[in-house]
């Protein structure tokens, strides 16, 4: 039986992967904040609370029996930032934070840690298709500091024989989704006219289910251990098409119009918008081919599949 223990257990993909582990049979423990949140996470998995995370965080009683961390928990990227040093609260939690449990994780004995980072390490977009040999090319201060928690975990892997595995996800949507991508749902649900018709970019995205999946690879695969995988649905979409995509799985009509991307982005900056725009406007790509050849991994959910979950939850969630 896997012993693993996940940070950031009551967030969107940690509340799903425990679920996952828990259906396979697994002892999981869940690592949290404070025991107040405990309510949110499926019945039968421990739960430990740590507190904040930082480079003094107790590990000691949540790393006790563990085989196997998943490391979730993050200081997540944020549009509107309102911190005066946003870089230094990114490396407290995310660099330092994941260096130090990684530390307590090796002392412990623990096998295998697998670090969920993002595709912002690789870059904000281009036109061609981002692979794990890309030059990192971080652009903000989460980008940064998951980069950087990268490399101190792959330090730490060199100098003890720790299993690093590094799981690079582009954006994720699926039950319980948030921030921009609800929003869009909302929006078309509203069957409100979108200005998008005349966008010609690509996009990667992941449907929760198959980046459960995919970390349930890294975690028992053998030839996970010391890899970097990026990882996606497979199939890239406009975001015209997503919208269609999306409007289907709500039972909507399609309503998309083109106003000029050069207005669309201006529009961006007069409302303080910029960085939501550009992700409705500019193309990334992520090529998933190595964990799909390495690891034989398939998502074993379709984009349309996922998209279908995520209405059923959206009108279950807000009529």
């Amino acid at each position: 039986m896997h012993n693993i223990l996940v940070t950031g257990a009551n967030g969107f993909v940690g509340n799903a992967l425990c679920r996952r582990m828990l259906a396979e049979g697994w002892h999981v423990r869940g690592a949290v904040r404070s025991l107040s949140q405990k309510t949110a996470l499926p019945s039968g998995m421990d739960i430990v609370a740590i507190g904040s995370i930082g480079p003094s965080t107790e590990w000691a009683t949540a790393l006790e029996g563990i085989d196997t961390v998943v490391h979730l928990a993050a200081r997540v990227h944020v549009m509107d930032e309102s911190t005066a040093d946003p870089v230094t609260a990114y490396r407290e939690i995310n660099v330092a934070g994941t260096t130090h449990l990684a530390q307590i994780a090796k002392v412990k004995e623990i096998r295998r840690f697998v670090y969920v980072s993002s595709i912002k390490v690789n870059g904000e977009g281009r036109a061609d298709p981002y692979t794990e040999s890309d030059p990192p090319a971080p652009v903000d201060p989460y980008g940064i500091s998951k980069f950087e928690a990268e490399l101190e975990l792959q330090t730490i892997a060199g100098k003890t024989g720790l299993e690093v595995v590094i799981v690079r996800p582009p954006l994720v949507y699926g039950p319980g989704v948030k921030a921009n991508f609800l929003q869009l749902i909302k929006l078309i649900n509203r069957g409100i006219p979108l200005p998008f018709a005349g966008v010609k970019n690509q996009r990667s995205i992941i449907f929760l289910g198959n980046l459960v999946d995919a970390l349930f690879i890294c975690i028992t695969h053998p030839r996970a251990a010391g890899n970097i995988f990026l990882v996606s649905d497979g199939k890239n979409v406009s975001t015209p098409e997503l919208i269609q995509k999306i409007s289907l799985s709500l039972g909507k009509p399609v309503r998309v119009f083109a106003l000029p991307p050069e207005f669309l982005r201006f529009l961006g900056k007069l409302t303080g918008k910029s960085e939501a725009v550009s992700r409705l406007l500019d193309s990334l790509i992520v090529d998933s081919a190595k964990i799909r050849t390495e690891l034989d991994w398939k998502p074993p959910f379709s984009m349309e599949e996922g998209l279908k979950q995520t209405a059923n939850w959206y009108f279950q969630a807000f009529g």
